[in-house]
């Protein structure tokens, strides 16, 4: 059995914590509500540089004891930032988890930033961006996002530009770090098998150092309009990503954009893995994928294939499309994808680290708790109905915005009539 309750440090930071009494093993997470949208163009990255800059020591910490004092306890240690949120967490033996947190807590109190290797790891995240760039799926995918969310937050890099990371001095690393690191933008999520109460008390002291709070971010939106970029590579493959306007992540539509983007492109048995790949022969690798965010989403349908069937892929996903806004889906598939998308969620929850990241993220983007039952039943109330709903924001070709990483120009508006 497992049990989650969420408790207020009396500093103001958020815990939220799931026993689970039977595991020997415990995840620790601390959620930072501070991402790409928080920023702007002449800062653009700085959330990541932070979070690579946490890893390279502390007032008391070399990178190389934080790593170590890591794995002296078998533990395992990373970080990653989002468009949202910034999450650093460490998985441990149940007994090694308080000294596991203790090395996490450090970093994000102490980190001293030295200039030395901030220059350093500049050079490092400059890598990363040649290696987004060196991978077309992962450009196409980075760059239909981008447009989908043209002029709104959600459409900024994460990783930002050789440009701006250029401007990120240590001050306004530091200024930044200082700015947004506030506690009421903390959320620490624990799982796995611990004492609730002890741990509280051991992170009672953690978070004073940190500001109290921040002001409540506004950002103007931009209405969406679809727009097409073909970008040139010298590639053996052509990466098409087609995207339309979701849904957030706490809209009652969720499960069931969820379910239809499974029948559509989330399996091998779905539609267009069985017209693009197996009926057509065009791709090896062709899926979709529904996106979530606090106050918005995209639909991402996305095929690798050879760049002279780019136009004869693009008539496959347009003949899916047109079936599903005429024909719907039926119960069969509605079963199908419930199931594969429940089991998809149980084997996660064997996870103590799945299980960290889903509550953290939750109670820090869109405040709730949703609990193992909740989403179970969340999945199986979805009806035939509710699929006809939703099936309307994504079925309409003239709702996608397009990016083809290819090896020369192509013209979308011979290729996508819709636009």
């Amino acid at each position: 059995m497992s049990r989650i309750e969420v408790r207020t440090l009396d500093c103001g930071v958020r815990v939220i914590m799931e026993k689970i009494d039977y595991v020997k093993s415990a995840a620790f997470g601390v959620w930072v509500k501070v991402g790409a949208v928080c920023e702007t163009p002449a800062n653009s990255g700085v959330s990541h540089f932070i979070e690579h800059m946490m890893f390279k020591g502390t007032e008391k910490r070399s990178a190389r004891q934080i790593a170590e004092d890591i794995d002296k306890i078998g533990g395992q240690m990373n970080a990653f930032t989002g468009k949202e949120a910034t999450c650093y967490y460490v998985k441990t033996i149940a007994d090694n988890l308080e000294k596991g947190a203790e090395v996490i807590l450090d970093m994000l109190n102490n980190a001293v930033f030295d200039s030395r290797e901030m220059t350093k790891e500049r050079k490092v995240i400059c890598e990363e961006i040649k290696m987004i760039e060196d991978q077309p799926d992962d450009l196409a995918h980075d760059t239909v996002t981008e447009l989908v969310f043209k002029g709104n937050p959600l459409g900024k890099s994460i990783i930002g530009t050789p440009t701006s990371l250029k401007g990120i001095s240590r001050r306004v690393l530091t200024e930044y770090k200082e700015k947004e690191y506030t506690r009421d933008s903390i959320v620490v999520s624990v799982a796995g098998n611990f004492d609730e109460d002890k741990f509280c008390a051991f992170l009672e002291d953690k978070f004073v150092g940190l500001a109290a709070s921040k002001p409540d971010m506004k950002a103007e939106t931009v209405p969406y309009k679809p727009s097409f970029r073909v970008l040139v590579k010298d590639i053996q493959q052509s990466h098409i990503c087609l995207a339309a306007k979701g849904i957030a992540l706490d809209d009652e539509r969720y499960y069931a954009l969820s379910l239809l983007n499974s029948i559509m492109g989330g399996s091998m048995s779905s539609r267009l893995f069985q017209n693009i790949r197996e009926e057509k022969g065009l791709a090896y690798s062709v899926f979709s994928m529904n996106s979530s965010y606090s106050t918005d989403g995209c639909f991402i349908i996305y095929a690798g294939v050879g760049h002279d069937k780019i136009e004869d892929a693009l008539g496959g996903i347009e003949e899916e499309l047109e079936i599903l806004s005429k024909e719907g889906v039926t119960q069969d598939e509605l079963s199908m994808a419930k199931e594969q998308m429940k089991s998809s969620y149980i084997f996660g929850q064997e996870n103590v680290a799945s299980r960290m990241f889903a509550n953290g993220k939750n109670l820090i983007l869109v405040d709730k708790i949703f609990t193992p039952d909740e989403v179970v039943q969340g999945i199986d109330k979805v009806s035939l109905e509710d699929i006809d709903m939703v099936k309307k924001l994504i079925c309409n070709p003239a709702a996608y915005t397009g990016v083809a990483v290819t090896d020369k120009r192509i013209d979308w508006k011979k290729i996508w009539k819709w636009q």
